[in-house]
């Protein structure tokens, strides 16, 4: 829109530029919105991305050397968690937790690990996980060594603002998201806290000028449609749907025999191991991908494959689910993906599969 023409370095009413009357008013309508829909009395809604959210997080309240707990990205958590590629991990001392030989996250491990290493700041949240998290058990460990409590929500952010899956607003510090993902607006990042004003001061001064300078107005005033959509009664029905969905696809790929990470999801993604089929995920991401189904290889505990092969695959529903898929088209497609994954080497069955790919997107496309 034409909102990509200005600059407006600073925040609502406090501009390093002129003319920003309107661009106020289209920011602080997104921050009023973001902090309805969520329950929170603090929202910076400039974030171009959740990485640089979640960066803005550990500059406000953190000092390089400290110490954090945060998922391993091998077990579920994201690269700004702390792997050690990433900013996360170079710049800070982290202490990895993960889940247990049942897929669960092992609270008791996370309680031993805060009391062991007395982390600063214990960081809830995922990239692939699909379990309900306990935000409040997470909240009394960090009490009880003195840490934040910061949640990146990125993936469930949709669920949450429908109330399909548990908020961590009322336990966490700060909170990120996305505001893409299941929360289905435009590409970019979101800070959420009911923490204080000397928190809220600190996250603003790590946006701006810490972090970024110009805000990107479009993306800010489509952010603030998305969260008006995200309060209307037809988006709770969708999210309903797209848990729905992804629940009926896990129940097929159970029954054809493969194993899924933690056996069920809660939510919106679940994992594949293809460990005991002897497929790579790199395998399986191209075969499916030949038969117009796209999904990404993706690491499953106790990987023995590189990243870049992975055992596994990670499979999410909001797609489908925005295209009109019911639950019998979500439990169809999984069975055509076992198909595709049973005969991974036979291009006639993954031909075949494409055509019933391409008949159902014709019958249910993106754009009705």
């Amino acid at each position: 829109s034409q909102l990509t023409n200005k600059y407006a370095e600073g925040y609502p009413g406090k501009r390093y530029y002129g003319g920003c009357e309107y661009v106020d008013k289209a920011e602080q309508l997104a921050i009023d919105r973001a902090c309805q829909l969520f329950g929170a009395e603090y929202a910076n809604v400039q974030p171009h991305s959740g990485s640089q959210a979640n960066n803005a997080v550990y500059m406000a309240l953190l000092n390089a050397g400290d110490t954090v707990l945060g998922m391993s990205l091998a077990h579920g958590g994201h690269l700004t968690h702390g792997s050690p590629v990433n900013f996360s991990g170079k710049l800070y001392n982290i202490i990895p937790y993960g889940i247990d030989e049942n897929g669960q996250i092992d609270y008791d491990e996370v309680e031993a690990l805060a009391l062991e290493h007395n982390p600063k700041m214990i960081i809830g949240g995922f990239s692939a996980y699909s379990q309900i998290v306990d935000w409040e058990r997470m909240r009394k460990i960090a009490d009880k060594v003195g840490a934040y409590f910061f949640v990146d929500m990125a993936h469930v952010a949709g669920l949450v603002a429908a109330g399909v899956y548990p908020t961590p607003v009322p336990h966490a510090h700060v909170v990120t998201t996305t505001t893409h993902k299941t929360l289905a607006g435009p590409r970019g990042g979101l800070i959420l806290s009911n923490a204080g004003e000397d928190i809220y001061k600190k996250l603003n001064s790590a946006v701006f000028p810490g972090g970024q300078g110009g805000p990107l107005m479009h993306v800010i005033a489509a952010k603030a449609v998305a969260f008006k959509e995200a309060m209307e009664p037809e988006f709770t029905e969708y999210q309903a749907r797209v848990v729905e969905n992804a629940k009926v696809m896990v129940g097929e790929f159970l029954e054809r025999g493969y194993k899924i990470v933690s056996g069920s999801t809660e939510n919106h993604l679940f994992l594949v191991d293809l460990i005991d089929k002897g497929i790579t995920g790199k395998e399986a991401d191209a075969a499916l991908g030949a038969a117009n189904i796209t999904v990404n290889k993706n690491s499953v505990p106790n990987d023995p494959r590189s990243p870049f092969v992975t055992s596994g695959i990670r499979v999410g529903t909001p797609s489908i689910t925005r295209r009109g898929f019911t639950a019998e088209d979500a439990k169809q497609l999984a069975g055509w993906m076992c198909d595709v994954l049973d005969n991974i080497d036979n291009p006639q069955v993954i031909a075949d599969t494409k055509a019933k790919v391409l008949e159902i997107c014709k019958r249910l496309p993106v754009y009705a």
